[in-house]
């Protein structure tokens, strides 16, 4: 489209955060950024999606607010415990921490703003490599919701879709921090625990936590969170 106007996904978290500061910094883009209050467990996520908004320089920030509680299936909305330990996520499996379809309803409103205000591209902060094993998060699905905003709106009709960025999408947890540091985030802001206290304090062993302290020690960066245990 041409416009240098992008939306981006920020949740957030280390992933989400390090995207909008790629979209702002290296790219060079005007940035409306969303964020879901979905039914979450906690609002500390959405809290700090804010800060974060502020702190990257994004035009606009916007809280969207969905029901996806409502809907069940996950441990994020409720829907029983938190698993603590990290399994192999090449086993199959898909963890309950899984929320049915979250990107795919991300991606669907986000499309929506980036059509009707004319924006070139959509970032996620989806990452196929450090991952929990979430389907919505392969490049399979991105290439499948690109066709989606090609064949499903009257942009992609005219021959301008907004394009899906993942800037993300093969690196390593210990890369995406290093890039974050090279483009200023202030990782103190970012959460990645599933299950932090009210105090904002991250578990430390939840799969998210894990990978976090991991890509911190990859990266040989200091690691801003202050755990649990």
């Amino acid at each position: 489209m041409g416009s240098g106007k992008a939306i981006v996904l920020l949740s957030g978290g280390l992933d989400s955060a390090t995207c909008c500061a790629w979209a702002v910094v290296r790219d060079g883009c005007e940035v409306t950024a969303l964020t879901f209050a979905y039914g979450q467990r906690h609002r500390l996520e959405v809290e700090r999606a804010a800060a974060l908004a502020r702190s990257l320089g994004v035009v606009e920030h916007h809280v969207i607010k969905l029901d996806l509680a409502s809907v069940g299936g996950s441990a994020l909305t409720g829907e029983g415990k938190i698993p603590h330990g990290r399994e192999d996520p090449t086993s199959g499996g898909i963890p309950p921490t899984y929320v049915p379809a979250r990107n795919t309803v991300f991606l669907a409103h986000a499309l929506a703003w980036a059509e009707a205000r004319g924006m070139e591209a959509i970032y996620i902060g989806v990452n196929c490599v450090d991952f929990s094993g979430y389907p919505d998060c392969r490049p399979e699905f991105i290439s499948a919701f690109q066709e989606v905003a090609r064949l499903g709106t009257k942009a992609g009709v005219e021959g301008r879709a907004p394009e899906i960025r993942t800037p993300l999408l093969y690196l390593s947890k210990g890369e995406i921090i290093r890039h974050a540091v090279q483009l200023g985030v202030d990782l103190s802001l970012t959460l990645s625990c599933y299950e932090p206290d009210p105090s904002g304090r991250a578990c430390g062993s939840c799969d998210s936590c894990i990978l976090r302290r991991r890509g911190f020690e990859e990266a040989g960066i200091p690691d801003p969170t202050e755990y649990v245990r």
